[in-house]
């Protein structure tokens, strides 16, 4: 796929109804759709088209992420410089930086905690980590 190819992609996705971004996911991947919003299934084919043209994650990004899903810990946010937390709620995509220093940025503001972040997105308590896929809730299922 070529650049004008892949951005004309990207701009079909913006419009592009549910059940097309669901068929194209399974074009693309092989796989059948997971069952998310429109808007995350938007962001993961745009991801895969990309991947598709300049590559995907490098090796270590791709262990390092095993690795957390493999523990069911949490990932050390400081460790990193500068991340960035990505989480939908009720249909809107919402955005989090941690600095290196662990500086909480959200909304144009600065926070005192990913909890409390989490907690003016949804009006209720959150631990911040567990809301952002940091760490596994502690409750047994």
């Amino acid at each position: 796929m070529e650049q004008l190819d892949l951005d004309s992609e990207l701009a079909a996705l913006a419009t592009s109804p549910r059940a097309r971004l669901r068929q194209r996911w399974s074009t693309l991947t092989g796989k059948p759709a997971p069952k998310v919003s429109a808007a995350l299934m938007r962001m993961a084919l745009a991801f895969e088209l990309q991947a598709s043209v300049y590559g995907g994650l490098s090796q270590r990004s791709e262990q390092h992420l095993k690795r957390a899903h493999d523990k069911h810990c949490a990932i050390d946010i400081h460790s990193q410089p500068r991340q960035r937390l990505v989480r939908e709620w009720k249909g809107t995509l919402h955005t989090v930086t941690v600095e290196h220093d662990g500086t909480i940025r959200w909304n144009g503001k600065t926070w005192r905690s990913l909890s409390a972040v989490a907690r003016a997105m949804t009006g209720t308590r959150w631990s911040g980590p567990v809301f952002f896929g940091l760490r596994k809730s502690g409750k047994t299922g």
